[in-house]
């Protein structure tokens, strides 16, 4: 895609984030499955739940705006799942692995949270202010799911992976 102009900046971000959120819902049943500590698979369902809602979200704010969402493929975030599956594969189900798990995780938190901020400012620089509003709505949960995540590492599955 050519980037003349924030607009089809906004529309690349769009679709990146779509493609992100379609991944990651294919992901994390997988995490979910590898997790031995009952918080953290219970938080990688929950996030699950989320993520389809987010998905259904930014398929709105894609046809708000009129941008065309198939065909394109985050990289980044193929780049994170690849990660935390091998991490799954090569290694035995234990604590270690879920503190690696939340660790992939909040990466991915992370690449999300970097994505959906500068997506919302780019809809608010171009007046889409109800776009903007459904951004910011996944923004803040995805900010709430990487603080769920580092208090389950910090309420004892960090610990007991020490052993």
């Amino acid at each position: 895609m050519q980037l003349n102009n924030l607009e089809d900046v906004l529309a690349h971000e769009i679709q990146d984030l779509h493609s992100a959120e379609k991944q990651l819902v294919a992901a994390l049943p997988k995490m979910a499955k590898a997790a031995t500590s009952s918080k953290l698979q219970k938080a990688f369902e929950k996030h699950l739940d989320v993520t389809k809602e987010q998905l259904k979200r930014i398929e709105e704010v894609g046809k708000k705006i009129g941008i065309e969402l198939d065909g394109h493929v985050c990289e980044g975030m193929k780049g994170l799942i690849k990660e935390a599956s091998g991490l799954i594969e090569e290694n035995e189900m234990n604590e270690a692995l879920d503190v690696a798990l939340i660790s992939a995780a909040q990466r991915v938190e992370h690449y999300e949270i970097g994505a959906y901020g500068s997506a919302v400012e780019f809809a608010k620089e171009l007046g889409h202010d109800d776009a903007a509003k459904m951004l910011q709505m996944t923004l803040d949960e995805e900010g709430a799911a990487d603080k769920e995540l580092t208090k389950i590492a910090e309420g004892g599955v960090n610990e007991r992976a020490q052993a």
